[in-house]
């Protein structure tokens, strides 16, 4: 699907826009181009409030809220857990501490490396892997090692599941998710990264929960991602967009489709399928 000019949205404007951050808003690179920042800053001279989500912790989050100078609260693991700009826990999904210790040992059965996110702390078995060193930098964040998970079960919102082969994790994914059942919302994040959350902790909620926050109807908000996880959140927004380089499965949910993030995707989308609705 190629990127189109948009028709008038049934909504008729767009107050919000909520953005994944790696493979939509940032480049390979991790960096935020110099036309993102502009459609941010025509966002903000439009009148539209800008917020992130993302797998990640908000630790890992705050270099982007800073760069933009965000000031509505934003959503990390996959709302999981919603703060405030300066870090401030506004709201908290965590799973039930039994469901924690079948998926880690479901995962470590697997071959699959599971991390813990409690709160603020990122909460690691080994923390001299590649895995954890270049997670180390992309965030920004430096992990807690832990010789055992047991005694950490619970207060998690997320389960991370780090796979040294991504062929294995779409079986995996689908299996843990029917172990669990209804007790958390499992979804990859990237092809190495197995996301557990809350059942309700999904970017869907967190959309839904960051537009009433912010006093905004879901229908005047657009939202923006490219994989699996990001799929809860464009069967909410009135306006949904999928990254050129997302899965065709994640295509299939979005009204529209940009450019990829290795072509100023992001900012075309703002430009072209956001700025017009104001």
């Amino acid at each position: 699907m190629m990127p189109m000019t948009p028709p008038v949205s049934p909504a008729g404007r767009v107050r919000l826009v909520v953005s994944d951050i790696d493979g939509t808003l940032i480049t390979p690179a991790r960096e935020i181009t110099a036309a993102a920042h502009r459609a941010a800053d025509d966002l903000r001279a439009a009148g539209i409030r800008l917020s992130l989500v993302s797998s990640r912790a908000p630790r890992g989050m705050m270099q982007y809220v800073r760069a933009l100078r965000i000031e509505t609260p934003i959503a990390g693991l996959n709302g999981g857990l919603i703060c405030d700009p300066d870090g401030t826990i506004r709201e908290r999904l965590s799973l039930d501490a039994q469901a924690v210790r079948t998926a880690v040992e479901f995962l470590i059965a697997h071959g699959v490396e599971p991390w813990l996110f409690i709160g603020h702390d990122w909460l690691v078995r080994r923390a001299d892997t590649p895995q954890v060193a270049h997670e180390r930098e992309v965030v920004q964040t430096t992990p807690v090692q832990v010789d055992d998970f047991a005694g950490h079960y619970t207060d998690v919102g997320k389960i991370m599941g780090v796979a040294s082969d991504p062929a294995a994790l779409p079986g995996v994914e689908r299996d843990l998710a029917n172990l669990l059942g209804g007790q958390a919302s499992v979804h990859r994040s990237s092809p190495i990264y197995l996301d557990i959350t809350h059942p309700r902790a999904n970017k869907g909620y967190a959309a839904k929960e960051l537009a009433h926050l912010l006093d905004t109807d879901i229908r005047d908000t657009a939202c923006i991602g490219d994989m699996n996880n990001d799929i809860p959140m464009l069967k909410e927004a009135g306006v949904s967009i999928a990254m050129g380089n997302a899965p065709d499965n994640v295509k299939a949910h979005a009204r529209f489709v940009t450019k990829p993030n290795t072509d100023d995707g992001w900012a075309f989308a703002m430009e072209s399928f956001v700025l017009p609705r104001t």
